[in-house]
């Protein structure tokens, strides 16, 4: 798939930010950061997307985050500062460099922060045959428990946490 057809299959998600489903979707993220966090930090919305509930739950609430995404936010500058937590909301599968991905969200992170990434974690017990979220052809990476496991130690997180869909990582 070239970097034109993967923008193209992503301008044709349904990115609602009022939703409901959709927002019930991404709370697992939301509620993590508004638990975890004050609207004193700062945040980034990583790989945003065109519309992101994420970023709408997290102002409505007055958090400042700050969004990127290559395609739908490039700003350069959004990569050039720290931040107390990153969300990552169904982005992290889409990651043709995962080791260069996960190297710089670990410095974008301010010391003691937390970097919330929701995707399927892949595990045994699920018959890789039937399993539908490896058909999306812009799934490139799979991670399962050992993946993030090697992700915490070779990039300098403290620990990690699994929640079902949800991953978080702490610096």
């Amino acid at each position: 798939m070239t970097t034109q057809e993967e923008e193209n299959h992503y301008r044709f998600h349904n990115n609602d930010v009022t939703d409901l489903g959709y927002l019930n979707f991404v709370s697992p993220i939301t509620n993590g950061i508004l638990h975890d966090f004050t609207p004193s930090h700062s945040g980034l919305d990583f790989g945003a997307g065109t519309g992101s509930a994420v970023s709408k739950v997290l102002q409505d609430n007055d958090y400042s985050i700050t969004s990127y995404d290559p395609f739908f936010h490039p700003f350069p500058d959004a990569l050039t500062q720290q931040y107390d937590f990153i969300a990552c909301c169904e982005v992290v599968e889409h990651f043709h460099h995962p080791d260069k991905e996960f190297e710089l969200l670990h410095q974008l992170l301010k010391p003691a922060g937390k970097l919330y990434c929701m995707t399927h974690v892949y595990s045994p017990e699920i018959d890789f045959e039937k399993w539908y979220y490896k058909n999306d052809t812009t799934h490139v990476f799979m991670y399962q428990k050992e993946t993030i496991e090697w992700i915490t130690r070779t990039f300098g997180f403290s620990n990690f946490n699994i929640t079902n869909r949800l991953i978080i990582f702490t610096k």
